[in-house]
């Protein structure tokens, strides 16, 4: 990994890829969903502050545990401006973020045990599958497949 000397405070989008890991697409990415942030140079050349380091480190992290992207940039909207997140943000944060997780991870589970039934049964039946139709939440809507549209009678004077 490419060192960079203490006395360089900003950082060209190439030194940030290779520093962070993070390909130059996805900092330009990161970039236009105000997840960081450059200043321009009288060239138009990106520079970012050191603290764009950690900031990418933390958007990756929050990624690879299934963050959304907007959730992650309310959470570092909380941050002052050019502080880098410490661990206490991050336990803060991911305190935060732990309910919503272990609620997909239950989720998930439900699928993935029943993923089985589904595929064997072939039928896809919209009363009792579990992965088009969770508890039945359309039953008490209507009857019949909720993918096929509802058709109404013809006015009279109109075609059908």
């Amino acid at each position: 990994m490419p060192q960079i000397p203490e006395k360089i405070h900003e950082l060209t989008v190439g030194q940030l890829s290779a520093r962070s890991g993070a390909a130059v697409s996805a900092l330009h990415f990161y970039e236009a969903k105000g997840l960081i942030s450059s200043r321009r140079t009288t060239g138009n050349q990106r520079r970012y502050g050191r603290d764009a380091l950690r900031r990418v480190a933390f958007v990756r992290a929050a990624q690879r545990v299934g963050i959304p992207l907007a959730t992650i940039r309310d959470a570092l909207a909380q941050l002052p401006e050019e502080r880098t997140p410490t661990n206490e943000d991050w336990a803060r944060l991911s305190a935060a973020w732990r309910t919503e997780l272990d609620e997909r991870i239950k989720q998930l589970g439900r699928l993935r045990d029943h993923l089985t039934d589904c595929i064997g049964c072939g039928c896809l039946s919209l009363e009792t599958c579990v992965l088009s139709n969770p508890d039945d939440a359309f039953g008490a809507q209507m009857a019949g497949s909720r993918l096929l549209p509802v058709r109404r009678p013809a006015s009279e004077g109109e075609e059908g």
